[in-house]
């Protein structure tokens, strides 16, 4: 089991940029694993602000329980 941090950028076209590894996991193989899930989600909505979309940088835990 373990937690992995993911960082990245998401621009005002709800795409990801700088998909980064923010906090390790004990196992090389849970990061790798949180970057494959990653890479495959869905678009998001972007963040807004004075109700206009805006570049938002997010953190997301990543938690496995084997």
């Amino acid at each position: 089991k373990g937690e992995v941090v993911m960082q990245f950028i998401e621009n005002k076209d709800s795409t990801m940029t700088d998909l980064t590894v923010g906090k390790c996991a004990r196992y090389a193989s849970l990061d790798r694993e949180a970057l494959r899930v990653m890479r495959k989600m869905p678009k998001w909505t972007p963040g807004v602000q004075n109700d206009k979309p805006c570049r938002t940088m997010v953190c997301i835990p990543v938690v496995f329980k084997l």
